[in-house]
């Protein structure tokens, strides 16, 4: 079973109300309408840094003399034959 944390929060009138009224509208409570949020958001982040580090442990497909290719370079025709 995961451990809840209690954390306070402060927020301005209309956002606050806007929470509410989200909350009613998914017939949840702000507390947990946040938490959706922020582990949607954490979910998020997670899978963004696992694809960045796919793509840069990836050998380089395009080289020009052993090389990386800049982009002014990949994207000169020349080159590519």
């Amino acid at each position: 079973m995961r451990r809840l944390r209690n954390i306070t929060i402060t927020l301005e009138d209309d956002l606050a109300q806007w929470a509410r009224i989200e909350a009613a509208k998914q017939d949840t409570s702000v507390s947990q309408l946040l938490a959706g949020i922020l582990a949607e958001r954490m979910s998020h982040q997670s899978d963004y840094e696992r694809a960045m580090k796919r793509a840069l442990a990836r050998k380089p497909f395009l080289k020009l003399h052993g090389a990386r290719l800049t982009r002014e370079e990949l994207h000169e025709r020349r080159n590519l034959r």
